[in-house]
């Protein structure tokens, strides 16, 4: 495959950085993920905005804008021959020396890595885990998608790799927080819950839109601390990303949901799947 590296695009087996890179040596780097569908970056605003805050957040010296995102990925769309696709946008702080930097960044390492993915047929079930590990607090003010993954590493091999089952995170309090590559969601008595940012969870780019997409489907909304069995008193529970879309969940230890019949999963996703093909960000439907 070819991938994108500081303003070429390249055979993936070309590609190389220093090994002084602040992201190599302290996990100083932010990353998203997304889809393509049929040429159309999904959401890509969304993203690059998320991606410039967290940049910010850093001191790396880098914002992205629509135009330059469609060029790098139209660019890598025809060198691969794709039209839908998996994109892994990284920008890591670049070189400094041996030692911890106060300072700005302003040659970051910006890579893009393009795979093939098949277009969506519909959703698939899985099986939720809630694991042992807790989910770990965020290292700054919030949660950044950023290369420290250890939280997220210890707890995939709890679980397996069995791709059918997801773990769920609670807090070293006992309340829900999220999956291991997803956000969370459940559904009982025409209420869409969902854990609160005040959690230390990740605002995914996927759970801004479902919450957009909830109002639109007639659902009530509540962002709070909850609990195991709060969760699983509900009648439907899905988890989301950017990758996987709306993915419902059948059970979670002995409690049994709607899975793939829920009535409102359903519904989310027959809206969701309506907005791939020419959607820039969840705000141009309102969103919150």
């Amino acid at each position: 495959m070819y991938i994108y590296l500081n303003g070429k695009v390249i055979p993936q087996e070309e590609a190389f950085i220093s090994v002084f890179d602040h992201g190599f040596m302290y996990g100083l780097g932010v990353f998203e993920t997304f889809r393509i569908y049929e040429e159309h970056p999904f959401l890509l605003d969304d993203h690059l905005h998320r991606l410039n805050s967290s940049l910010q957040e850093l001191y790396i010296e880098k914002t992205f804008r629509r135009e330059e995102g469609k060029q790098i990925i139209a660019t890598l769309l025809k060198a691969n021959s794709l039209t839908n696709a998996y994109v892994r946008w990284n920008v890591s702080a670049g070189n400094g020396m041996v030692g911890l930097q106060t300072e700005r960044y302003q040659a970051p390492n910006v890579i893009v890595y393009m795979k093939p993915i098949p277009k969506t047929s519909g959703m698939v079930e899985k099986t939720g885990q809630v694991v042992t590990l807790p989910r770990n607090t965020p290292e700054g003010t919030q949660r950044l998608k950023s290369h420290h993954y250890l939280n997220n590493i210890l707890a995939k091999r709890e679980v397996g790799d069995d791709i059918s089952i997801e773990g769920i995170f609670l807090t070293k309090e006992g309340f829900v927080a999220e999956g291991i590559t997803s956000n969370i969601f459940w559904i009982k008595k025409g209420v869409l819950y969902t854990p609160s940012l005040q959690t230390g969870i990740l605002n995914g780019i996927t759970r801004q839109f479902v919450l957009t997409l909830a109002t639109k489907v007639g659902l009530g909304i509540r962002e709070g601390f909850f609990s195991q069995e709060e969760m699983e008193s509900a009648d439907e529970v899905f988890v989301t990303n950017s990758i996987q879309e709306i993915v419902p969940i059948k059970t979670i230890n002995n409690s049994i949901f709607q899975g793939i019949d829920g009535t409102y999963t359903k519904k989310i996703h027959e809206e969701y799947v309506r907005y791939t093909p020419n959607l820039w960000s969840y705000k141009e439907l309102g969103g919150i």
